[in-house]
C-alpha cells in the first residue's frame, strides 16, 4: 500500500512592514534620531545610504547637522543618492522629513559660506541669522515656541533648536510653523508629502516624539 503524500504546510500569511529609512550621508545624530523614531512607533527603521534603499523606502528622513554646503556635498558625494531621495519623494511621493539642516536642504539654495545648490523641493533660500537685537546670540539654542500657522502636522508647543541660519520661503503656504528669535522666523516648512523642521524632535522629548507619531501615521 502507497504511503499517501504529506501535505503541504499552508503558505503563511506575510505581514508587510512599514520601513522608515534614516538616511546616512555622514551629516547627521543618526543614533538620537533613530532611538526616538522606534519610541514615537515606528516598526523598523533602516540605517543607511544605499541609493536602492533609499528608492523604495516607505518613508524617508534625512537628518542634518553643521554647515550647508557641507551637508549638501556629502550627499552629494554618495553616488546615486540624490535621485535616489527624488525618485522616492518627488516621483513616488514618499512621506518625507527633513530635520534641522535636512529641512534646510529642501530650498533651492543655501548661502553659507557661499551659495550651495539644495535639492530644491520648497522654493526659497537660507540665510544667516540675523536679529536687530545684538544681545540675542547666534546660535539659536535652546528650547522655543513653536507656533502652528494652522492646522498640519506642526502642533503648538516647546521644541529644541540648534541653528544659525533659517529657511526664507518664497511662498508663505509652504510655512507651516514659526518661532521667535528677534523676530519670527521659519520653524517647519512643507507641502503635500514634504516636512521640514528647523528644530530637533529627537531633543524635544514628548513634544517631539507626538510630532513623530503623526509623521509616522501621516497618509499625505
Amino acid at each position: 500500500m502507497r504511503a499517501r503524500p504529506t501535505p503541504s504546510p499552508a503558505p503563511r500569511a506575510v505581514s508587510v512592514v512599514s520601513d522608515t529609512v534614516l538616511v546616512d550621508y555622514g551629516a547627521g545624530n543618526l543614533r538620537s534620531v533613530e532611538k526616538a523614531l522606534l519610541a514615537a512607533g515606528a516598526p523598523r527603521v533602516t540605517v543607511t545610504a544605499d541609493p536602492d534603499i533609499v528608492a523604495r523606502a516607505d518613508r524617508i528622513v534625512l537628518p542634518g547637522v553643521g554647515a550647508f554646503g557641507a551637508c549638501a556635498g556629502a550627499l552629494r558625494a554618495v553616488p546615486g543618492l540624490e535621485p535616489a531621495l527624488t525618485h522616492a519623494v518627488i516621483a513616488n511621493a514618499r512621506p518625507f522629513l527633513g530635520i534641522c539642516v535636512g529641512m534646510q536642504l529642501m530650498a533651492d539654495e543655501g548661502r553659507e559660506y557661499g551659495a550651495h545648490a539644495g535639492l530644491g523641493w520648497i522654493p526659497g533660500h537660507v540665510e544667516r541669522l540675523t536679529p536687530a537685537d545684538p544681545a540675542l546670540k547666534i546660535p539659536h539654542m535652546g528650547w522655543n515656541m513653536v507656533t502652528a500657522t494652522g492646522p498640519n502636522l506642526v502642533e503648538t508647543g516647546g521644541a529644541y533648536f540648534v541653528h544659525s541660519y533659517v529657511v526664507r520661503t518664497a511662498d508663505p503656504a509652504h510655512i507651516l510653523a514659526t518661532t521667535t528669535h528677534g523676530e519670527a522666523i521659519v520653524a517647519a516648512i512643507g507641502r503635500a508629502n514634504l516636512l521640514g523642521v528647523q528644530f530637533h524632535p529627537e531633543k524635544s522629548q514628548a513634544y517631539g516624539l507626538a510630532l513623530l507619531t503623526r509623521w509616522l501615521n501621516w497618509r499625505p
